[in-house]
């Protein structure tokens, strides 16, 4: 009998998997941080003998050569992919036996990439399960403009034909399991639910139910932004990333955390936004530990910038440094943890900024002039936006804050993270601000004016 364990990676959407039987297993699309992998094989109480690429990733860094160094398996790299590594190539059709009776066959599916290769674990020559990586997702497929502009229509078709591929080669009864879609970016939308099959993808899956033309159209058309470390991904991972060094960053002390900020270094307070807002290091910027920080962190921050970190806890800054090493930013220049107040010298005070609902909003000026910033993306706003409200998504706001007219600042988004993302980054500026920590859904019934329509032209 075979295994598949799942490895969430929650903070960037993705998954990642070991297969096999009672010796030896299979690892899929593996993280940077390998240990946990290597957790799991041991778990298992099995040697991993083969370490399998999908693609070359464009969301974050692969462990799949250090996993291949480490335990001597045997590296599978879709053989079309450009890497500067060695690697077996693998071709359309290629098989590999995993254990005894358990094989992996490699199927082209490209769209994603150009060169995406999806892989079906077959035991005793029956196909159980398929890992289709950026190819056919939970409801939907991966985005096919990561690569190249000039492709972006080109790959769509090809996601539509691999998606056929699979339907029309595979038992209605195979398991489905992709890298993305919970969450992730490359996904071209989120997965509806957690598990799913060939047949069911087959009577739900847009791929699958509509014709090549419907479905490239109705794909370019609701394509969302690129964050933009999604740039450094490809080439980190098509040269060979270095080895994962989660070790504990030096010690700041409330000088030092001055020092850097003066120097233009970012400082980041991982504490949740209620914490943050109530008192934080002027200057600082919040990321949630617990929200999507490496996501958010890499796309905001200029890539390369030294970074400082500031953690309730030790085990808050371990979380936090290993999800950062997972899209490269490797090594925090310096960290520190404890309470707010001892991040600053004895003459300092701590900032703090107001928090507030869409009822407080609406209360605040009724009728009258307000500012409000909605740092939502635009196919978010365009499902309807607060009347005569600033539009800069978040990941825009660090070069656009000029757009921003004088005066207290109310910045929301669509739950809370985001608008507390952005209060921070304005507080650091020394604007006014109030985080309004609610969910969007509450703003209509709060009597706030909603203009609905076609996607806002700035």
């Amino acid at each position: 009998m075979f295994f598949i364990d799942t490895l969430e990676l929650e903070g960037l959407g993705n998954r990642s998997y070991l297969a096999g039987g009672t010796g030896t297993a299979v690892a899929v699309d593996p993280p940077r941080d390998i240990d946990q992998v290597l957790a799991a094989a041991a778990r298992r109480g099995v040697r991993i003998s083969h370490v399998v690429e999908t693609h070359v990733h464009n969301d974050y860094v692969s462990g799949g050569q250090d996993l291949a160094r480490l335990t001597g398996a045997v590296h599978h790299v879709p053989a079309a992919a450009r890497v500067s590594f060695p690697r077996n190539p693998v071709h359309d059709g290629d098989t590999f036996t995993v254990d005894e009776g358990i094989t992996l066959r490699a199927l082209a599916t490209p769209g994603h990439t150009p060169h995406h290769t999806s892989y079906v674990l077959e035991e005793e020559g029956a196909a159980a399960a398929v890992f289709t990586g950026g190819s056919l997702l939970i409801g939907t497929v991966g985005r096919p403009d990561l690569v190249e502009p000039r492709l972006t229509e080109e790959l769509a078709r090809a996601q539509h034909a691999s998606a056929h591929r699979l339907a029309a080669e595979l038992p209605d009864d195979t398991e489905v399991l992709p890298t993305h879609g919970f969450g992730s970016f490359c996904s071209s939308a989120q997965a509806d639910g957690n598990a799913t099959t060939i047949g069911k993808e087959k009577s739900g899956n847009d791929a699958l139910v509509q014709d090549v033309d419907a479905f490239v159209a109705a794909l370019l058309a609701g394509l969302d932004d690129v964050p933009a470390y999604y740039a450094h991904m490809g080439p980190t991972n098509a040269a060979g990333p270095a080895p994962v060094d989660l070790t504990a960053p030096p010690v700041a002390d409330a000088a030092d955390i001055a020092a850097r900020l003066a120097a233009g270094e970012w400082v980041v307070d991982l504490r949740n936004r209620i914490a943050f807002a109530q008192g934080h290091v002027a200057g600082s910027f919040n990321f949630e530990a617990d929200g999507k920080l490496a996501t958010y962190l890499a796309w905001l921050i200029p890539w390369g910038k030294p970074v400082t970190l500031l953690a309730e806890s030790p085990e808050q800054l371990a979380k936090a440094q290993r999800e950062l090493a997972r899209v490269g930013i490797d090594r925090p220049a310096a960290a520190a943890t404890g309470d707010p107040s001892e991040w600053i010298s004895a003459h300092e005070e701590l900032r703090s900024f107001p928090r507030a609902t869409f009822a407080d909003l609406a209360a605040a000026a009724p009728g009258g002039h307000r500012i409000v910033l909605d740092v939502r993306r635009d196919s978010e706003r365009a499902d309807g936006w607060i009347e005569d409200s600033v539009h800069i998504p978040v990941h825009q706001l660090h070069r656009r804050q000029g757009e921003i007219p004088a005066g207290v600042v109310w910045v929301h988004c669509a739950g809370g993270m985001r608008a507390g993302i952005a209060a921070s980054l304005l507080d650091a500026a020394g604007r006014d601000v109030v985080a309004v920590d609610d969910s969007f859904d509450a703003a209509r019934s709060a009597g706030l004016p909603i203009v609905a329509g076609p996607r806002p032209r700035r």
